[in-house]
């Protein structure tokens, strides 16, 4: 009788916490939010003299607003989007996977998976601790640069990020 009452106490846990779990409620950044960041971000590039493209993606990588200044490499539209994906995927800095994937054995094949650029430039764009998408940029000489962009870019946006 005993392990009939456990089951049906298991049971019971188990179906209101995936009930509670049924339907979500997540952030997202508006257009209007996307296009803010990759065009700051384009103008800090541009501040230093680098023609880059920024790319902003949502939460699931799907691309939200892409900005490429005159003068910016074909190849940065690519490598850009890459960056932003790769970092909203594992919702960290490219630099930081790049680093892991460098110094740790068992992540030295995070490069491998399709869609994943391991270079820096990808940062994450965050409400509190929440990942709400990311942006990544490409064609500073040297992804730390590109990187340093997205950092001032978000900080403008900071206030909007709440």
């Amino acid at each position: 009788m005993q392990t009939k009452t456990i089951a049906l106490l298991a049971t019971t846990v188990i179906a209101c916490a995936a009930n509670a779990q049924a339907v979500r409620t997540e952030k997202n950044m508006s257009l209007e939010l996307a296009s803010q960041i990759a065009t700051r971000s384009v103008a800090a590039c541009a501040a230093n003299g680098y023609a880059v493209t920024a790319t902003v993606v949502d939460r699931a990588g799907q691309v939200r607003a892409q900005l490429r200044a005159d003068n910016a490499g074909p190849h940065t539209l690519e490598a850009s989007r890459l960056k932003a994906y790769t970092s909203a995927s594992a919702k960290n800095s490219t630099s930081a996977i790049m680093e892991g994937s460098q110094k740790n054995p068992g992540a030295v094949n995070l490069g491998q998976i399709p869609g994943y650029l391991l270079l820096g430039g990808g940062l994450p764009i965050k409400v509190g601790n929440e990942v709400i998408g990311a942006v990544g940029i490409g064609g500073a000489p040297g992804g730390h640069l590109d990187e340093q962009c997205a950092k001032a870019a978000l900080d403008q946006v900071q206030e909007l990020l709440k």
